[in-house]
């Protein structure tokens, strides 16, 4: 190790800079007084140029500069032959015949004992000059031979110094990178979904690498085009329409692909130079960019591309890091493409076992399923429906212990089981949780579950006094039984809930032979009944009974929202995205039928309802509708149908009429009638709205969908229905045919796909492709 690398004041000083050492000129200060000459210098030998980090007594720029640069100094004399030069008078002595340091200076008398570093190397002299002849004295000698080991001495202990701190930064990036693989592994190992990966590698290239943006691209199964998938930490300026593009485009993310080598750029302009359509793309960012290929089984799937803030050179331990970092994207990804794999083989199996709720009459059901978030999607929650005969109905919910593919399996088999008992057997749902229970412990799984059997019961003729003006009405008598389930919830029809909280019985999978109880309640039309699992009012650190309070408040929420938005909203709302259980949801309401019945002999069916004058009973107002009409055996495109124009007409009343408004539904079998009635005679005007006006299409769909429509003005003294008031006003309707097909056929019922499954197809339509090829150029 060179002297100079250990001499502080030369190490961190500029070249302009003066290199005087405090230490060093102390020592030659020793010279100076003890041997009592005018001058003294530490000469050190630095690639042909003599620095003095100690310095005394020589001249003005020289004691300023510290450095001469001068050929054949005398101090090579002392380096060379390894030991001291001592001269009484330099003039009788032929090696200082053209020195500088006799010839410039003046020196006459010279004495330079040899100074060596840490590895043992003689590197400089110190000298003690005097411009008169003297005669050294051993005396002199000896303490000139002293302070020289004590230069030696301290070149050393820098020495020792400067390798303990280059081995601690050795240890400190050693254990930094000890450190940064242990921190891979660690999290790389819990990644399940495309976003966490990217999520991990901003987390490690910020920390291990020092990136401040990282994007990841993953080339497709045709192997002919990259595509970005990084949505949170993408380098500003970074225009979408390269987030796709062909492998063969002049780049340097397509050119990792093709050459399967890493690229790194100090700079931007480094990039632009070497791939030129990459200069004017709009990047906020001009500092180091690094393109990583990450391989799987033979071939690059991606690239992760790191992007620094500032111009950094490209140095071994970062190299060394990035190629890490790839081969765990690579495994991550692998893994990903597995689990997505898993994941939609059982959600297969659920979907295949949860099937969308039948139609029964004068019922409106509404089902969801939602999954554990880090499951394999499936879990052992179950609901079911399963109508007996026009007047008769079972619904089951359950849950399974567990939320895993076993807890699926063993669901499978006790929803079938029930779903045959409930079909086979006309009993109450006492008896039949009885013999599920049996059948659990002798043919089935010994699955330990809870689960709520209800029996819905059609009155035959309408009874009661609950119905408008204290009319008789047909509603349906509830009974239930309850093996350890969380207890069912009515949202009554004015609005208030209530809970069926009669006690419950042992839940299934502990003893057949426990005695199991029926419960009965009614079930008026426009009741909502709402079964439901614990995942649904479960939180970890809340008390259950604050959780069913929530569950309370927020079904009176929704009340007078449709049956089928009910169930999602309350998963919304209860659970969010702090799910740790599955949760199934059913819910049931008994439609509200024409009060006049159907339409028959005696005329056709009709019904009228007084509308609120707020946007917030459009809704109920809509369900209506679509109620009366189911009553009156009314097809379900036809009832869609109804429903919109029914929608736009009610719309228009509500926003540019007044009141009162009534609805009024009248049904034979030739046509229905819809009619809304508003105290504005304003007439609709059929309209011509551009494409991004958001209003004006009413009218319109009138003219497409419905088999006649028109506009009845009313004059002061009209009376139209038990709910209108005298006065002037309109009433718009429309007609439908009960042969006509306004939809042109069904529209299917399309299921929305899981938001964890959503993001991953490419991963898993990548990996499969990958390993087949690279089998395949292997053979």
């Amino acid at each position: 190790m060179p002297a100079t690398k250990v001499l502080g004041s030369l190490l961190r000083g500029a070249p302009d800079e003066s290199i005087a050492d405090e230490v060093f000129d102390r020592i030659v200060r020793l010279v100076h007084r003890n041997l009592g000459v005018p001058a003294a210098a530490f000469v050190v030998l630095a690639d042909g140029v003599q620095l003095l980090p100690g310095a005394v007594g020589m001249p003005a720029a020289l004691q300023r500069e510290r450095a001469i640069d001068v050929a054949d100094p005398a101090t090579g004399i002392v380096v060379a032959e390894r030991s001291p030069l001592v001269v009484d008078d330099t003039r009788t002595d032929e090696r200082f015949a053209h020195r500088y340091i006799s010839q410039e200076m003046g020196t006459l008398a010279v004495a330079g004992f040899p100074v060596e570093d840490g590895r043992g190397q003689v590197v400089g002299a110190l000298w003690a000059l005097d411009t008169a002849v003297r005669r050294w004295t051993e005396d002199e000698l000896a303490t000139l031979s002293d302070l020289a080991a004590s230069c030696t001495g301290e070149l050393r202990l820098r020495a020792e110094r400067e390798r303990a701190r280059r081995a601690e930064q050795v240890a400190f990036r050693a254990h930094q990178r000890a450190q940064f693989l242990l921190g891979l592994s660690e999290q790389f190992a819990g990644v399940t979904t495309l976003e966490e990966v990217e999520e991990t590698i901003a987390q490690v290239v910020g920390t291990g690498m020092g990136a401040r943006w990282c994007s990841l691209a993953l080339v497709d199964a045709d192997r002919r085009h990259l595509r970005y998938v990084t949505v949170g930490h993408q380098e500003p300026g970074f225009p979408d329409t390269m987030r796709s593009t062909r492998l063969d485009s002049p780049r340097p993310d397509t050119a990792v692909v093709r050459e399967r080598r890493t690229l790194f750029y100090r700079d931007q302009r480094e990039m632009g130079e070497a791939y030129p359509a990459m200069a004017g793309v709009g990047l906020m960012t001009t500092g180091a960019r690094s393109f990583l290929p990450v391989v799987a089984d033979d071939d690059v799937i991606g690239v992760v591309v790191c992007v620094w803030e500032e111009a950094r050179e490209h140095d071994a331990g970062t190299a060394a890091l990035e190629t890490t970092l790839s081969r765990y994207v690579a495994m991550a990804l692998e893994r990903v493409a597995l689990l997505e794999a898993r994941r939609r083989v059982a959600t297969t199996l659920q979907e295949s076992l949860l099937s969308d709720a039948p139609e029964v009459a004068h019922l409106d059901i509404a089902t969801t399923y939602a999954p554990a978030a880090r499951t394999d999607q499936v879990g052992g929650d179950w609901y079911d429906a399963v109508v007996r005969d026009d007047r008769t109905a079972v619904l089951t919910i359950g849950d399974v212990a567990g939320h895993d593919v076993n807890a699926a399996a063993q669901m499978g088999q006790l929803r079938s089981m029930l779903r045959a008992l409930a079909w086979s057997h006309d009993e109450s749902p006492a008896a039949l949780l009885s013999r599920l229970d049996r059948a659990n412990a002798t043919l089935g799984p010994q699955a330990l579950a809870t689960a709520v059997v209800v029996r819905l019961d059609h009155d035959e003729h309408p009874q009661g006094d609950t119905g408008q003006d204290g009319t008789p009405e047909r509603g349906y008598t509830l009974t239930w039984s309850d093996a350890g389930h969380p207890q069912p919830l009515v949202l009554r029809r004015d609005g208030t809930v209530e809970q069926l909280d009669a006690r419950t019985d042992m839940l299934l999978g502990v003893d057949p032979g426990t005695d199991r109880h029926d419960h009965v309640t009614r079930l008026l039309p426009g009741d909502t009944l709402l079964l439901y699992t614990d995942g649904l009012v479960e939180r970890r650190g809340v008390m259950i009974t604050d959780r069913m309070r929530d569950l309370r408040e927020a079904l009176a929420d929704v009340h007078g929202e449709a049956t089928a938005a009910l169930p999602r909203a309350l998963v919304r709302r209860l659970v969010g995205r702090a799910q740790r259980d599955d949760v199934a949801v059913l819910a049931v309401r008994a439609r509200v039928p024409a009060p006049s019945g159907p339409p028959g002999e005696d005329g056709p069916a009709t019904a009228e309802r007084k509308v609120a004058e707020a946007l917030s009973d459009l809704g109920p107002a809509r369900r209506w509708v679509d109620d009366v009409l189911e009553s009156c055996d009314v097809d379900g495109e036809q009832r869609r149908t109804a429903m919109l124009l029914a929608s736009e007409i009610l719309t228009n009343a509500l926003e540019h009429g007044r009141g009162p408004i009534v609805a009024t539904v009248e049904v034979d079998d030739r046509r229905l009638r819809v009619g809304v009635r508003d105290g504005c005679t304003r007439p609709p005007v059929l309209r011509a709205p551009e494409p991004q006006d958001l209003s004006g299409r009413g009218v319109q769909f009138l003219e497409k969908l419905a088999s006649r429509w028109g506009v009845q003005q009313h004059q002061v003294g009209d009376v139209v229905g038990r709910h209108a008031a005298v006065g002037a006003g309109k009433t718009v309707w429309f007609e439908i045919d009960r042969t006509a097909r306004p939809l042109s056929g069904n529209v299917p019922v399309v299921r929305r796909s899981s938001p964890t499954t959503s993001s991953v197809p490419l991963v898993e339509r990548v990996l499969p492709w990958t390993r087949d090829e690279a089998r395949r150029r292997r053979t």
